[in-house]
C-alpha cells in the first residue's frame, strides 16, 4: 500500500511532551509535522540500537520528536516531542 500522506497520531507520553514544550516550539513542531513528516515521514534520521525502527527530527538543541511509521495504516505515531537527554 503506498500512501500518499499520512495522519498523525500521538501516545500519551508524547501528549504529555507536547503540553511541556513552549508556544515556540509548539508552532515548530506543527510545522514540521505538517511540512515534513506527513508527506515524507523517512525524512527523519532512523534511529538504532533499542530504538531500532523508529526515526528522530530535531525540534530544538535538546529536543528531538521520535516516530514510528506504520505504513500498511498510512500512520505516523509520535512517540516523544521532548528532549532524551537527563534533565
Amino acid at each position: 500500500m503506498s500512501c500518499e500522506r499520512y495522519q498523525i497520531e500521538f501516545t500519551k507520553q508524547a501528549q504529555k511532551d507536547i503540553s511541556q514544550l513552549t508556544p515556540k516550539l509548539k508552532t515548530k513542531l506543527k510545522d514540521i509535522l505538517r511540512n515534513k513528516i506527513v508527506i515524507k515521514p523517512e525524512s527523519g534520521k532512523p534511529l538504532v540500537g533499542d530504538l531500532k525502527g523508529f526515526y528522530s527530527v530535531r525540534l530544538s538543541y535538546q529536543d528531538r520528536i521520535v516516530y514510528r511509521i506504520e505504513k500498511n495504516r498510512c500512520v505516523v505515531l509520535i512517540v516523544k516531542a521532548k528532549t532524551h537527554y537527563s534533565e
